[in-house]
């Protein structure tokens, strides 16, 4: 699934960084196909708080999950310009709401971890383990779980 890499350190995983909620997360490479600004996201009637909308992305009909109402966070009340992470499943295109696009990281394949036992539920429901880093510990998230919620509400 992620973009794997063999150097003299061993097999290394590439990921997107991106913060929601002041946490770092980091997205497989191989998931993510754009990174935008989303403009004119269009409400849908009864979706659940999690779906913000859908937009045209170059002609494509995006489905854009708030990740910070996927999360159980609070909405961000600073103004400062969402960011969305263009992600596929299945044939069907999303964008991830998120803070902030952060870098990408090379990481060895090795040091994921489990997630820990007090990540809190809400994020390790959507994790698929972490990287501890300099200072700070780095959520992957599961692509496929996070948008697990997708054919329920689609179906309202």
């Amino acid at each position: 699934m992620s973009k794997k890499t063999q150097s003299s350190e061993g097999a290394m995983v590439e990921y997107v960084t991106a913060m929601i909620g002041g946490q770092l997360f980091g997205l497989p490479i191989s998931r993510v196909q754009d990174v935008f600004m989303p403009e004119r996201v269009t409400r849908v009637p009864l979706a659940s708080r999690e779906i913000a909308g859908v937009l045209n992305l170059r002609g494509r009909i995006v489905t854009v999950v708030d990740m910070r109402s996927r999360l159980g966070l609070p909405k961000d009340e600073d103004g400062k310009t969402a960011m969305a992470v263009g992600v596929d499943l299945r044939g069907e295109s999303y964008g991830l709401l998120i803070d902030q696009i952060g870098e990408v990281l090379r990481l060895p394949e090795d040091g994921k971890e489990e997630n820990p036992v007090n990540l809190d539920p809400r994020m390790a429901k959507l994790a698929g383990g972490v990287h501890r880093l300099d200072g700070q510990l780095m959520v992957v998230l599961d692509v496929d779980r996070v948008l697990e919620l997708a054919p329920e509400m689609m179906a309202a």
